[in-house]
């Protein structure tokens, strides 16, 4: 095995923390000696110990040695003091040899400086090994920290003639069944899952992961005239699972059985479509700390949030079928663009095949036009 390959393993170990350490980065760590995996660990949970330190216990608590080995860590060990001492400090002090590190980390509390401490000390240090790996895991994470917005991922499923429900409003199921593990998989990892009231009325969804031990995001619901029902899976269950109503009515005694339920109510203004706006609410939604939000609702939320500019990412789930049907929704609604130049364009590709269907996901590209 050579650095890549112990740098996979690391980032196995990574993706044990997704979802449960957020606005923190999910890590792995993995130490080895004469191309032996002798200890690993990654990071668990937030406030919880890093990936380095799980690591260096791992090993303590097997009795076994570290001082000049190496250890493979997803992103660049921290040099400061948060939740937790700097991991830096503490592989120095282990006697690590070699440190093999695949992302940077640009939090401008560490920003290279670890890096260079390791050196410092005179350990060796080898960057970049698998970095886009390491920073495809850690996308949320890495938009969050230099953009200080949250991370938005347009989610939806259609068929291969753009359909997302029949012309009587079926929809489920588009995908199949490996496909919507996949989907919770990402809740799992989401701080919250975001739908229109549209989405709740049809469907009465729980949106919650149903991954065994996942991580069940925030529920927001836009519901610009609050039209969701008090009996609905959201409300009933918001004691439980946390459950934001975003609406353009006053607080007041219409909103007062919601949070009688449990729900939280964000006041929201209107956008030029008459709905609430999706661009504000995802940045009331960073200001609670939530560092994520996937979007899953209807034609109408996606092309708010689109028009907003809010949306940095769209997976696209495409099931092998068609529906036909001259008044079957697609997945983008709203009023549209004018010119195929304004089209939102979708870079850095990445194309998979899940089950029977193929996923098409991307970053967002705007251009003036398409606002």
């Amino acid at each position: 095995m050579d650095d890549r390959d112990f740098m996979s393993v690391a980032l196995r170990h990574a993706r044990l923390g997704a979802g449960k350490v957020n606005p923190n980065p999910v890590v792995g760590a993995v130490i080895v000696r004469d191309g032996i995996i002798i200890a690993t660990g990654h990071h668990d949970r937030f406030g919880g110990w890093h990936a380095e330190r799980a690591a260096l216990e791992d090993a303590k608590q097997a009795g076994v040695d570290v001082r000049g080995a190496t250890i493979y860590v997803t992103l660049e060990p921290c040099c400061h003091t948060g939740k937790q001492p700097p991991c830096s400090q503490a592989l120095i002090d282990a006697g690590l040899a070699r440190v093999v590190v695949g992302s940077p980390d640009p939090n401008p509390l560490v920003a290279g400086k670890g890096v260079r401490q390791l050196r410092a000390a005179g350990i060796e240090v080898v960057e970049g090994v698998l970095r886009n790996e390491c920073n495809q895991l850690n996308e949320i994470f890495l938009h969050a920290i230099t953009t200080h917005t949250p991370f938005v991922m347009l989610k939806y499923a259609m068929t291969l003639d753009g359909r997302i429900a029949t012309s009587t409003g079926l929809s489920r199921w588009i995908t199949g069944e490996a496909a919507r593990r996949r989907v919770h998989e990402d809740r799992g990892r989401f701080a919250s899952v975001m739908v229109g009231v549209g989405t709740v009325l049809a469907d009465d969804p729980q949106l919650t992961c149903r991954i065994p031990g996942g991580h069940d995001p925030v529920r927001v619901v836009c519901d610009t005239r609050l039209r969701t029902p008090i009996d609905a899976a959201l409300v009933t269950t918001a004691r439980t699972t946390p459950t934001i109503i975003a609406t353009a009515v006053e607080d007041g005694q219409c909103t007062l059985p919601y949070r009688k339920a449990g729900c939280e109510i964000l006041q929201a203004n209107i956008d030029g479509n008459g709905r609430v706006h999706v661009g504000e609410i995802v940045k009331a939604l960073g200001n609670r700390g939530l560092d994520s939000v996937m979007i899953e609702g209807g034609g109408a939320l996606a092309w708010s949030a689109l028009h907003d500019r809010a949306v940095s990412k769209v997976s696209a789930y495409v099931a092998p079928k068609l529906f036909g049907g001259r008044n079957a929704p697609g997945p983008v609604g709203g009023e549209g663009i004018t010119t195929p130049d304004d089209a939102f364009r979708i870079v850095n590709r990445n194309v998979i095949t899940v089950g029977d269907d193929i996923v098409i996901e991307g970053g967002v590209a705007y251009v003036h036009g398409n606002r």
